[in-house]
């Protein structure tokens, strides 16, 4: 049995195709019915943020100067991923960036695709629920009655731990639904 990772990143922008980078990513297990081990990591992403992102997650580029890069933590953050199924809310925004991020240090290192299965619960949201204004975390979160009142800002690991208690969650409607949350692999947007 694959285990399960919810995951989430911070950028410094919109568009990896235009050069914004990840400089948070937050990981949780989920075991059963629990969440397990957290791993959070701020990363030094060599480049400005975008004042809309950093009024998103509130992170500055002088908190990240003396940060790892990408490149310095990517061995250890594949480590936690391989043979695992990430759990990731609008999947293709993150799979977008962490592919890019992969690019950056050379084709050897592949995509994500190469190390784990994905899951995209935004949609499983669009497709399963019955209100299609409930694609974004905060609206799953309020359809589950998870308390997210810490989310003044986006953070890598709260939203990730968000995730995992609203994969809980479809993961017992699915039960109800008699649906298979199958792995899928997003398409880059």
């Amino acid at each position: 049995m694959n285990r399960l990772i919810a995951l989430d990143t911070e950028t410094t922008g919109l568009k990896p195709e235009q050069g914004h980078r990840i400089i948070e990513i937050g990981l949780v297990e989920i075991i059963g019915n629990t969440t397990g081990n957290a791993f959070s990591m701020q990363i030094n992403p060599q480049r400005d943020i975008d004042p809309g992102a950093q009024a998103v997650h509130g992170i500055s580029i002088e908190q990240l100067r003396d940060k790892p890069t990408f490149g310095d933590i990517a061995e250890a953050f594949l480590g936690l991923i391989e043979d695992t199924t990430l759990i990731i809310h609008n999947a293709p925004f993150d799979v977008g960036f962490l592919d890019a991020e992969l690019t950056r240090l050379g084709p050897q290192w592949g995509r994500i695709s190469d190390y784990c299965s994905i899951i995209c619960t935004r949609e499983i949201a669009r497709k399963k629920l019955p209100c299609r204004e409930i694609w974004h975390l905060n609206d799953l979160c309020d359809r589950y009655g998870i308390d997210r009142s810490q989310r003044q800002t986006h953070s890598a690991l709260l939203d990730a731990n968000l995730l995992a208690e609203v994969w809980r969650r479809l993961s017992a409607d699915a039960k109800v639904w008699g649906a298979s949350l199958r792995a899928s692999q997003p398409k880059a947007t």
